[in-house]
């Protein structure tokens, strides 16, 4: 469920006469890598009478080689497409055991494969030295995800941006130097910094989409106030098992649905979106980045309008009225989730199996389930749900009791509490079981023994 957007990214170059257009290289489709899904696109060129060759160059980005064969007073370039922006989690993703901590060490054969991502363009400057000599790592190592945060931020903290229109990219020194850069300078800056601490970085240019939010933040800044795109520019370090991992130093974040890459190599001149020349004359630039929503699907922050509502209702009323004539029966459980009002944040009541408040509000919640539907029940205590990242499973609280109303059990004070020490022994739990073979007419010595801690009693 997500956001279908469309792009249209457009460049018009007009010259004050017919000009010899040499071979042009673009570099505006969308990297295979990308986690945002594309779901169409298409490369549009003027003058018609051109000829077009897809590659993939050196680094696996996508490129469009175009030769133009007689001379134009117009190259225009115009590109759509259109992206899923389903929300995509930058933190989703496996990293090896032997990387989990920086600093860490590629294998030998991967320091192979990511040579020109580790060389750096050139020797250390003093700024940079400096900079880099303030980076802290404890003796026990940074969780590699922290250790890329803690750059990231940094870097945002100390270069602020600006729209450069200058060509070309400033040197790392420049852009400390200055303490201001575009995004393509700062990006830069931090491939250099990362290769200059062991990691392997490579430069990125792509689309950034931002989107305005359907509700206003709770705190911070709201964010833009109408839909968003442009050329961007961003970095990714290789993390093994992770694979390329995107950091945007312009905005502090890691790289998320809205970037877009189009090209990511070693060094910001292999990754321009158009490369060429032409003729020497006077020539008009103009360029423009449109995006527009084609779909949306509701959400909690944008629901469905009274209209579908009411399409909803139909269908549904009209699904019912087929089943029922079908003697079709339906029925459909839920498992409501409860929090604390008194406690929300407490670890019971987001990531530990089970607590004391937790248990003793169940038990409450319980008993006045019990009281109201299930007269002569019973309450069953066992395991529950055994969810990732959690000890032990969850206690399970069952209220069990028949339909007919004939009761399941007559003198609940016969049955042991769980919230309380007991006395019974596994002799006595050995003489239950026994019993009710007998009683079934079953074979006692068929009877297998369940414990729980202590190990010692098996």
């Amino acid at each position: 469920m997500g956001i279908h957007i469309g792009i249209e990214h457009r460049t018009t170059y007009n010259f004050d006469r017919a000009v010899t257009v040499n071979p042009h290289v673009v570099r505006l489709r969308p990297a295979p890598h990308s986690r945002t899904p594309i779901l169409a696109y298409s490369l549009r060129v003027t003058p018609q009478d051109h000829f077009i060759n897809w590659q993939q160059d050196a680094f696996g980005n996508f490129m469009a080689r175009l030769v133009f064969p007689e001379p134009t007073k117009l190259l225009e370039i115009t590109v759509d497409l259109i992206a899923d922006l389903t929300v995509v989690n930058p933190f989703d993703f496996f990293v090896e055991d032997s990387a989990k901590s920086y600093p860490f060490t590629y294998e030998p054969q991967l320091v192979t494969d990511l040579e020109p991502y580790l060389r750096p363009a050139g020797p250390v400057g003093p700024k940079l030295k400096s900079w880099l000599s303030h980076i802290e790592t404890p003796s026990a190592g940074v969780p590699i995800a922290d250790f890329l945060v803690g750059l990231n931020q940094r870097l945002y903290n100390d270069i602020d941006y600006s729209i450069r229109m200058e060509p070309g990219v400033q040197t790392p020194e420049d852009t400390l130097t200055r303490g201001i850069g575009s995004c393509r300078d700062s990006s830069w800056l931090l491939v250099e910094a990362l290769r200059q601490v062991g990691l392997a970085a490579r430069f990125v240019s792509g689309y950034l989409v931002q989107l305005t939010s359907d509700l206003p933040a709770l705190d911070g800044a709201d964010g833009p106030t109408a839909d968003f795109t442009d050329l961007h520019a961003w970095a990714e370090v290789y993390v093994p098992g992770a694979g390329w991992v995107g950091l945007d130093p312009t905005s502090g974040l890691f790289a998320g649905e809205g970037h877009i890459p189009l090209a990511c190599t070693p060094h910001p001149s292999t990754a321009a979106p158009i490369s060429g020349s032409t003729d020497t004359a006077e020539v008009t630039f103009d360029f423009a980045n449109v995006v527009h929503r084609v779909r949306e699907d509701p959400r909690v922050t944008l629901p469905y309008t009274p209209t579908q509502w009411t399409n909803i209702d139909a269908l549904g009323e009209h699904v019912d009225k087929r089943l029922e004539a079908g003697d079709v029966r339906l029925t459909m459980g839920g498992e409501p989730t409860y929090v604390s009002i008194d406690d929300m944040e407490g670890d019971e009541w987001n990531t530990a199996a089970d607590g004391e408040d937790k248990r003793a509000l169940a038990m409450e919640l319980a008993m006045r389930l019990h009281d109201r539907f299930a007269i002569g029940g019973l309450l069953q205590h066992g395991q529950g749900k055994w969810y990732p990242g959690e000890p032990l499973p969850r206690w399970q609280l069952g209220v069990v009791w028949r339909r007919d109303g004939e009761p399941l059990w007559q003198n609940p004070d016969l049955l042991a509490s769980p919230n309380e020490p007991g006395t019974a022994t596994v002799d006595d739990a050995r003489k239950v079981a026994e019993a009710i073979a007998t009683t079934f007419g079953l074979d006692a010595t068929n009877l297998l023994t369940a414990h729980e801690d202590p190990v010692d009693q098996v």
